[in-house]
Order: C-alpha cells, then sequence, then structure tokens
C-alpha cells in the first residue's frame, strides 16, 4: 500500500490530485449506505417510541371511544382522532384534500323471534338462539322466514375445479339450506398436497363458504362449528355473529345471498347428524368424491330485521415520492373494534386494545418516521387505516375494488393487525410465509435486529385470510403479515405460547381486551414498527416490484394486472 502511495506522488501534481479526488468519492460511495442505514436507525429511535405507542394505545382503547364500532360515537372520535394525528405528523389528505374514503355500507340487525327448529325422521329439536346456533341475514328486508327447507349436508362447501372438489355435485339447491363444515378437506390429515394439509385455503373460510352457498341459489347455510380449525372458540361465534352487523352496500339490496348464514354448535351438529342417521361425517366429507347427502330434515326460522343505510370512512394519509410518486406502498391497519355489546362480568365495552390499537398505533408511528425523513422516499407512501375489518374486511374490500391509486401501480401492502405487547422477541412470525418476495426483505431486516423467521405455526386456522391485507391480496397486490409473537427474547417459547393462548381464550372479541398499565410491555411493539419502517422504506427506494412467488394463487392476479397499458414496472 505505502509503495503504491509513493508511486502516486512521483506522478505529476495535477494528476496526482485528480487520482486522489477519485479515490475519496469511491471510499465515501462505498460507505454512504452505511451511513445512511446508520441516519435511519437514528431517526427510528427518535420517531417510533413507547411512551407515543402508549399515547395511541390508551386514546383509541378507551371506554370514551366506545369500542369503535362504525356508525357510532366511536367511529366520529376515531376518524377525527386520526385525521388530527395525520396532520399533525405533516402528511398531506390521501384522497385529494381530503383524509377520508367514503364506504358505504348498509347496517343490518337479524333478531330470532324465538327457536329454531328442525324436524324430520319422526323427531324435532329444538335449538336456542346463542347457546345452540346464530343467524344472520343480509338481505335488505323487514323479515326473514324459513320454512321447511330442505337441509342437505354438503361436506365443506367446496367447489374448487383445481382440486377436482364439488361439494354441491349433482344437486339442486334451491329453497334448501346447506350444513358444512368449517376449513377445508385438508386440515388434520398429514398431507401437505392433500389441498394444503393442515394450511388452510380460501375455501376453508367462512366468508367462501357463504358466498358459495349463495352461488349455489341455497335458501340458507348453516357452517358447523368446531374450535380446532375454526381457530375460536364458541364464545367467540356468539358475540361475533349476533347484534348489528355491517356489509357492503349492493344494488340487489343483498338479495343474491342467502336468506339467513349462520352457525351451529358441535354439540347440535351431532344431534342433527344423529336424526339424519348419518356417521362419520367429518371422514366422509374428507373422501375424494363426496356427494351431498339429504338429511330427510327440515329447519324453520324466522327473524325480524331491522336496517339502516349509512356510510363509514377510511382515513387516509400519504408522504408523496420525490422519484416515482405514481408507484405506491401501502401500510394498513383496521381502527375499528366492535363497540358496545352483550355485558360480561358487567362490562359491555369491547374496547380492542390489542384488536386493533396495537396495529393502528404502530402505523401513525412508522408514518411519523416517514414524516421526519429529511428527503421523501423516491416512491409514495400511503398509510391507510380501514374501517369494518371485523365486519369481513369490509373497508379494505371497498378500497381494493375502488382503489384510490392503480393497483397495478401499487407495489406492496404492509398490513398491521395485533402487535403483541409481551416484549421484545425472539421470532418475526409471518402469517402467508412463503408467498411472496416481501419474505426476503423481512428477513434480512429480521436478522439486523437478531430475530428469526418462522412461518406461522398456526397456518390451519387461516390467519392469511382473516385480516386486510387478504383484501390487498386478492387483487393481487403483494402483502406482508408479521410480527412477533412465539418466543419471548427472555421467557422463551412455552411462557409464550401459554400468554397467546390466554389472551385468546380469555380476551379475542371480549370486553377484556383493554390496555392495562404493567402488563403492557412495548418494547417488542417497537422491534416491530421499526422493522416493519426498514421494508417499506427499502421498497419505496427502489425501482422493482416485489413479486408473488411460484405456486401462490395470487400470483395470477398480479401478473394480469401487471400486464395492463398503464404498467411499465421489472422484477427483482
Amino acid at each position: 500500500m505505502k509503495k503504491a502511495f509513493f508511486y502516486l506522488k512521483s506522478i505529476q501534481p495535477f494528476i496526482f490530485t485528480i487520482i486522489l479526488i477519485l479515490i475519496i468519492l469511491v471510499v465515501n460511495g462505498g460507505c454512504s449506505s452505511e451511513s445512511e442505514e446508520n441516519s435511519v436507525d437514528i431517526l427510528l429511535d427518535r420517531a417510533i417510541t413507547e411512551p407515543e405507542l402508549r399515547e395511541h394505545i390508551q386514546t383509541l382503547a378507551s371506554d370514551e371511544f366506545e369500542g369503535r364500532m362504525p356508525f357510532t360515537e366511536g367511529e366520529k372520535k376515531t376518524i377525527q382522532y386520526l385525521e388530527n394525528a395525520f396532520n399533525t405528523i405533516g402528511l398531506e389528505p390521501g384522497n385529494g384534500d381530503s383524509y377520508f374514503q367514503a364506504v358505504p355500507l348498509v347496517e343490518i340487525e337479524a333478531t330470532p323471534t324465538g327457536i329454531m327448529t328442525v324436524e324430520g325422521n319422526g323427531n324435532s329439536v329444538e335449538l336456542n338462539y346463542r347457546e345452540d346456533f346464530v343467524a344472520l341475514t343480509r338481505r335488505v328486508t323487514d323479515r326473514i322466514e324459513v320454512g321447511n327447507s330442505e337441509l342437505v349436508f354438503c361436506g365443506f362447501g367446496i367447489v374448487a375445479p383445481e382440486y377436482d372438489w364439488n361439494d354441491y355435485e349433482g344437486v339442486d339447491m334451491a329453497g334448501k339450506t346447506a350444513v358444512v363444515l368449517v376449513n377445508d378437506p385438508g386440515f388434520g390429515t398429514s398431507d401437505s398436497a392433500f389441498f394444503k394439509g393442515n394450511t388452510m385455503t380460501y375455501y376453508g373460510r367462512w366468508t367462501y363458504k357463504y358466498e358459495e352457498a349463495a352461488r349455489q341459489g341455497a335458501e340458507g347455510v348453516i357452517i358447523i362449528h368446531n374450535t380446532a380449525p375454526a381457530g375460536y372458540a364458541w364464545n367467540v361465534v356468539q358475540s361475533s355473529w349476533t347484534g348489528k352487523a355491517l356489509y357492503l352496500k349492493s344494488e340487489d339490496g343483498n338479495q343474491s345471498r342467502c336468506a339467513f348464514e349462520g352457525w351451529v354448535s358441535q354439540q347440535s351438529a351431532r344431534q342433527l347428524m344423529e336424526m339424519a342417521d348419518i356417521e362419520n361425517y367429518l371422514g366422509q366429507a374428507r373422501k375424494p368424491g363426496f356427494q351431498p347427502i339429504s338429511m330427510g330434515l327440515s329447519v324453520n326460522l324466522t327473524m325480524d330485521v331491522t336496517y339502516k343505510e349509512a356510510t363509514s370512512q377510511n382515513v387516509i394519509a400519504k408522504r408523496t415520492g420525490h422519484e416515482r410518486p405514481d408507484e405506491y406502498i401501502i401500510y394498513s391497519a383496521h381502527w375499528d373494534h366492535i363497540g358496545v355489546g352483550k355485558p360480561i362480568e358487567g362490562d359491555s365495552i369491547y374496547n380492542g386494545a390489542l384488536d386493533n390499537a396495537s396495529g393502528t398505533a404502530v402505523m401513525l408511528e412508522i408514518a411519523d418516521a416517514f414524516s421526519q425523513l429529511a428527503e421523501a422516499p423516491e416512491r409514495t407512501v400511503i398509510f391507510l387505516a380501514v374501517t369494518a375489518e371485523e365486519q369481513g374486511l369490509l373497508g379494505s374490500a371497498y378500497y381494493a375494488e375502488n382503489p384510490i391509486y392503480p393497483v397495478n401501480k401499487t407495489v406492496a401492502n404492509i398490513n398491521m393487525d395485533g402487535i403483541h405487547f409481551r416484549g421484545p422477541m425472539k421470532d418475526l412470525t409471518i402469517v402467508g410465509y412463503g408467498q411472496s418476495e416481501l419474505d426476503d426483505y423481512a428477513e434480512v431486516v429480521a436478522k439486523e435486529q437478531d430475530r428469526y423467521v418462522m412461518p406461522d405455526p398456526n397456518a390451519e386456522k387461516g390467519y392469511f385470510f382473516r385480516s386486510d391485507h387478504f383484501s390487498f391480496a386478492k387483487v393481487g397486490i403483494p402483502a406482508l403479515y408479521a410480527s412477533g409473537e412465539y418466543e419471548q427474547a427472555e421467557q422463551g417459547v412455552e411462557w409464550t405460547q401459554a400468554k397467546m393462548d390466554e389472551w385468546t381464550q380469555r380476551d379475542y372479541h371480549q370486553p377484556s381486551d383493554e390496555y392495562e398499565e404493567g402488563e403492557w410491555n412495548l418494547a417488542g411493539m417497537v422491534q416491530d414498527a421499526q422493522l416493519l419502517f426498514k421494508i417499506g422504506y427499502q421498497i419505496s427506494n427502489e425501482e422493482t416490484f416485489p413479486q408473488w412467488k411460484p405456486g401462490s394463487e395470487f400470483k395470477a392476479a398480479r401478473e394480469q394486472s401487471l400486464a395492463s397499458p398503464q404498467s411499465t414496472v421489472d422484477s427483482p
């Protein structure tokens, strides 16, 4: 090295000076990325903090916000809070000169007038509302009357040509009620090639089963509850499928949907199967070539219906990119919960602290970090707080169907829902791991935090279809849904999973989902917020578009979208 230096000095001074300048530029260029990374880390330490996260969560999950149910005073307070937060942060309105996107909904409350009776084969049974069954309707009408509707056991209620599977083969469902199992045939088997084994496909979701029954022309549809394949206990069904419910407004008043959509408890389902003399109904439904079975029973149900049409709001803000402002990264989190409901131990406000004041708070902190960047990223970054997730991903579904920003120019979605409060985590659990190249970005940043990436250990519960990222995936936008939830850094896996299970059984969709001072350790939440910022920050300064991986059911939709004449993108 010394010899080279003295050799350079022996050259004419002008040439030596030029070469020296070039060497300095090369060295500085090599250090620029490291310097930029350090500056981002410094920014994140300042912009994303536990006190600010705590303040957002305490406010949004307070009794004053009444459980953040759309169409209530709780909604008004929530969307005003979000608008003020975005404005204070310094972000631009995301919908022209407005921070809001109107989402037309219809609120329906259907109340059974009494018991649901099932008769046939010389027997009859009376099922009690809430205890044995729940039922709703999407139809905009004053009354639902279902009389002597024939029950047909339709297996898992699935029509999937790619699996050569049709649970409605050969039956005309007009005037009949489908009885179907939750999840899909692969659950509980050791065959990962049978559907996707224990990993739930979209065919296993209750939303799909209701949609397919309507396509088949059924008068009604009843899902048999089972805690393991459903992913939640009967008390969640009782709280989530009773009372007022919201749906996207349709031109036909949802008359194309079944007259009623319901659930029945597993114990009651066994009674019905015994009356129908159907043995091993789960085993039969799993067999390829399953044929629907008339149960020889009929159901009678009457519901009084009240409804009102109204408009809820998605709240949206942005920081415009300086290089490619017409390309977008969307951070999403749902602001809503389920409001005021049935009192549990004297408490009727379903505060939704974890679900999803936590994710909303994380999004606000990430938004604050982007706003504090000295220079805007190359691409535009969108922050979208959506409504009515608890009613079936309605706010995100409406946005995906009525996008403010073109789908084929939307690079990626990063979704935040239920960011846990157990302290610093060793893991980053990715729901839907293996679906897209966003996993690869997450692995790089997780490694920087000395964390490991793992697939969702509860893939059979279908969490990939249960939050707002799914609405973006359905239209082809690669979506990431990830957080630390498997191994607390100090307490380990066993302790962490026991705490997670305890919360799910005790607090999920219950009034007890509240912020508790001393119980909530937000260090892991800060980790996740900083990690998700870094992923979005990297993508916002690239020219490439992350892609779905081979075998993903969303890849075709993306390829079709990117083939549009308006789109000019490159793969990584």
